[in-house]
């Protein structure tokens, strides 16, 4: 028996209780609310929503978000967009560069299998090299017939993350000249998507960025149209600023994803009033492990959750009194009471954990627990296999 099935076959069914620590389970119902909220959203702005699936990983939970509404959904890498096709995901977006030509191979070969399954492929370039390498790995993948798949290409255009794109302006069109001339590429749109701004505390900083995002992008558009180039879509957005790019009426597309598990970075930020209010539906499951007289240390360490956007936060029923999470290294969290109060948590008792950013703590797990009824009371309903652990080529 697979370990996946030995989790299924022991735990479906069972109480919250049973899952052993750390693990990492999701609130489906909390999900679920997300799920709804997004898909409103969406709906009342008449806007497209391909949510990033390199946030959970799945394409069993990818498939519930196109059920739910979505077109389709992003990766960062060419072996999440090969694992999500595996997975049955047939529309996928590779919103990133892809530069090797053994990935590129890839990607060609992804586009050819997508065509003859109905679906399709897309991808971002920021070169007038990757543009070169691109079409020479569709063309090879055509072993020499005159005909084959195409596949979408996107141009990203710098709008204030300082990474990749091209600068506004010539050097987009320029881009997408080069696009058109290779008949196993279609010219798709743009991709306009600022990262940093998602994490802007305040609501007018994430306005500002984001108001300076869309002139970058209008002008993109404006001259391509001058030229007689149709710019089909304009995509980007994350969950921390989907209400300014969906109310821009530029963009066609949203691609917040982290909406679906919320985490304890994201709820740092200054809410806008018109956004929907997402839930956490993530946590690290731990327990006390060791009791002393101002801490007691959990088995929650950083090697069950990431903490490039800081510590975890310990979640507060209602109640119950604050606790604060500190570094207690790979396999121990250190957990006190913030105002010197020494009812400290028992020792084996529960805590549940929300991490610091939801992508790269799944990817240190094999699989999520899914329950619903609640963290305390409910019952696993399902296990979730994060298929896209560890791929990163």
């Amino acid at each position: 028996m697979t370990p996946l099935r030995s989790i299924k076959a022991e735990l479906v069914g069972k109480p919250c209780d049973a899952i052993d620590t750390p693990a990492l389970v999701i609130d489906l119902d909390a999900m679920k609310r997300n799920l709804v909220r997004m898909s409103e959203f969406a709906k009342k702005h008449g806007i497209g929503w391909r949510p990033h699936a390199k946030m959970h990983k799945s394409a069993a939970l990818a498939k519930v978000q196109m059920k739910a509404g979505a077109v389709g959904v992003c990766v960062q890498k060419t072996a999440e967009a090969e694992i999500m096709v595996a997975g049955g995901v047939h529309d996928v977006y590779i919103s990133n560069q892809v530069i090797a030509p053994r990935k590129l191979a890839r990607v060609a070969a992804l586009s050819g299998r997508l065509t003859a399954l109905g679906g399709q492929l897309a991808i971002a370039v920021d070169s007038h090299e990757g543009v070169t390498r691109l079409a020479k790995a569709m063309l090879d993948a055509r072993g020499g017939r005159g005909v084959g798949s195409v596949i979408n290409v996107f141009v990203e255009i710098v709008v204030g993350q300082g990474r990749c794109g091209v600068e506004p302006g010539p050097a987009v069109l320029n881009l997408a000249l080069e696009i058109r001339k290779h008949p196993a590429l279609r010219f798709a749109g743009l991709q306009g998507y600022h990262g940093k701004a998602q994490h802007l505390r305040t609501a007018q900083a994430r306005r500002d960025a984001i108001a300076s995002a869309i002139e970058a992008v209008v002008l993109s558009r404006t001259l391509l149209e001058s030229q007689g180039l149709k710019v089909g879509l304009i995509t980007g957005a994350g969950t921390g600023t989907m209400l300014l790019e969906a109310a821009s009426g530029v963009y066609g597309e949203l691609q917040a994803g982290s909406f679906l598990f919320m985490d304890a970075d994201y709820a740092q930020n200054e809410p806008e009033a018109a956004q929907p209010q997402f839930e956490h539906a993530l946590f690290v499951k731990t327990q006390v492990t060791s009791t002393h007289a101002g801490h007691v240390v959990c088995d929650a360490g950083h090697k069950s959750h990431a903490i490039d956007s800081g510590l975890p936060r310990v979640h507060t029923f209602e109640g119950e009194a604050r606790l604060e999470y500190a570094n207690g290294g790979d396999e121990h969290g250190i957990v006190r009471a913030p105002d010197g109060n020494q009812h400290l948590p028992a020792l084996g008792r529960t805590l549940w954990l929300i991490p610091g950013h939801c992508d790269p703590t799944v990817n240190l797990h094999d699989v999520m627990i899914g329950v619903s009824g609640g963290l305390r009371k409910g019952v696993v309903e399902r296990i979730i296999a994060v298929d896209a652990r560890g791929a990163l080529t």
